[in-house]
């Protein structure tokens, strides 16, 4: 789907200092994971990003906080007659993926007139948002299907609840990259504002992804911040380590806290 994203290199053994550093889309410098340290040694460091938590960690920063994705940013920046298809295709898919295919709040004029001059170069821009949202292989749909049946709702109503042990995902056969989707779909329940899915970790035990969407009123970034994660006011998650019962009390305890102090209308 997106061309070149074999030549991605995850591996971080060497310690060569670079002469540039340009950190994409990471709110903070522990987003960089394994690649901190070439950050941390580079020549010079640059840091394009949209997520108003970011403190401009780097030598030279640009924060857009009201743009929907960095991908936005970046396609502001370049010259429209020198991107080419396959740079589309990607810049196309990075603000699908955070405007929820240009449904959540963070999406602005800005936003579509960015999207429609990709849509320009002739990318197959129906056949993407299939693709990355809607499309799914057998299994995703058994486990879709698996976790709509054991979702329960909390707090009156206003939240829906999912929690996918290691065990469960070993039945099913499923890790994380099959879990994509459950998120929205619970969201998209009638009368509820906040979705939350929490799912055991592929290889690190007694360790859990959180994933939540809000609709209208809780701001779900500052609960994820809670717990050293990040995002959106309206789709964040974090990762946490421990019970897995105590960390979901904490976070229901946050977003009830938010609950009880809006109107849902």
């Amino acid at each position: 789907m997106i061309a070149g994203v074999e030549q991605i290199i995850g591996s971080y053994e060497d310690d060569k200092v670079y002469d540039l550093f340009i950190a994409l889309d990471a709110s903070d410098k522990g987003r960089l994971a394994g690649a901190q340290k070439y950050f941390d040694t580079a020549k010079h460091r640059i840091c394009i990003d949209h997520h108003i938590s970011n403190p401009g960690y780097a030598d030279e920063n640009m924060i857009v906080s009201d743009a929907s994705s960095t991908c936005e940013v970046l396609t502001g920046l370049m010259a429209m007659e020198a991107i080419s298809y396959d740079a589309a295709v990607a810049l196309y898919i990075g603000i699908i993926c955070d405007t929820g295919v240009f449904k959540y709040s963070n999406t602005s004029r800005h936003t579509m007139d960015m999207a429609g001059c990709l849509m320009e170069k002739g990318i197959p821009y129906s056949d993407l948002i299939d693709d990355v949202f809607y499309r799914k292989s057998y299994k995703q749909n058994k486990i879709l299907g698996y976790a709509l049946q054991k979702c329960r709702t909390v707090l009156d109503n206003r939240m829906i609840v999912c929690v996918l042990e290691r065990p469960e995902l070993d039945r099913l056969g499923a890790g994380h990259g099959d879990l994509e989707g459950i998120i929205d779909q619970l969201r998209l329940t009638r009368d509820i504002e906040v979705a939350l899915l929490a799912s055991a970790s592929d290889t690190e035990a007694n360790t859990y992804k959180f994933s939540m969407r809000s609709n209208h009123f809780v701001d779900v970034a500052a609960v994820a911040g809670k717990f050293g994660g990040g995002g959106h006011v309206r789709a964040a998650g974090f990762s946490a380590v421990g019970d897995i019962n105590e960390i979901y009390h904490t976070a229901e305890a946050l977003i009830k806290e938010q609950l009880d102090t809006c109107t849902m209308e």
